[in-house]
């Protein structure tokens, strides 16, 4: 494993708790922190943070290359509705990397900058390559309160369906209720499509989130935290269903302890 790690970084507590265990690890971490996405105050154990804004690869590149990092890892959320709102910049180098995407699917566009990156030097490793098993669940239920019968059944039917999603590379996670889809996560991310699915349901909620059948790991591996619990909470949904070792669980011990004041229940399923 690297010893001197980059780190390119987007929202949310992802990319502090890499930060901590790859330090932990006795690594040397670089950051590139997207500009708008990064809260700065996630960064303050890095040995050295560079901010960017959207779409610079070619300045990641040369600053990766000042501080000799040849492994990276991505962590954190992108605001991808951002992409069509004219605030992306592409500089020369992400525009090489455009013309030869197939689409802007996450698969497409992240696999094509991890492409790139690693014919620069740069290996991009799978995001969980620093995190402990604490982080990634195995199969079971995880609070005090289990799911019911009848959500049980609505957790079978929305599994089902999530996975089809991911095959398309649409999105993760389905909100459902009486074996009824009322939302299909796309490029809103999930807490959007949670709070709506809440609205079209009523409330009472079922909502599962999944890894793409054929997931690289190295990039949008399905992630839940305290913002997946408060968009719930908003929603008034009863129960989350994720994929057990396929799916980032931030400040876990928090997590559950939320999950169980609200008594919201949390399964992993395999």
């Amino acid at each position: 494993m690297a010893k001197i790690l980059g780190l390119i970084t987007g929202s949310g507590k992802l990319p502090e708790l890499i930060l901590h265990e790859a330090k932990e690890s006795g690594c040397r971490v670089v950051v590139c922190a997207i500009q708008g996405e990064t809260d700065p105050a996630t960064l303050t154990a890095a040995d050295r943070v560079e901010w960017i804004k959207l779409g610079q690869l070619g300045h990641m590149v040369k600053f990766f290359k000042s501080e000799q990092v040849n492994q990276a890892v991505m962590a954190g959320k992108i605001t991808k509705t951002n992409l069509f709102r004219g605030e992306v910049r592409p500089d020369f180098e992400m525009v090489k990397v455009l013309t030869k995407v197939r689409n802007y699917s996450d698969d497409s566009l992240l696999g094509s900058i991890a492409d790139d990156l690693n014919s620069k030097g740069i290996q991009i490793l799978d995001s969980t390559s620093f995190l402990t098993e604490e982080a990634l669940p195995g199969k079971g239920i995880l609070t005090t309160r289990r799911p019911s019968k009848k959500e049980l059944n609505d957790v079978e039917f929305g599994w089902k369906l999530a996975k089809e999603m991911g095959k398309l590379d649409v999105g993760q996670t389905v909100v459902v209720k009486n074996k009824a889809i009322l939302a299909v996560e796309a490029i809103e991310g999930t807490d959007e499509a949670i709070l709506r699915g809440g609205v079209l349901g009523n409330g009472e909620v079922v909502v599962v989130k999944v890894a793409k059948p054929k997931q690289d790991m190295r990039f949008d591996v399905p992630t839940v935290g305290l913002g997946t619990l408060e968009a719930m909470v908003k929603a008034r949904a009863r129960v989350l269903v994720f994929e057990g070792r396929k799916t980032i669980v931030v400040e876990r011990k928090r997590f559950i302890e939320c999950a169980n004041s609200q008594k919201i229940s949390v399964m992993a399923k395999e």
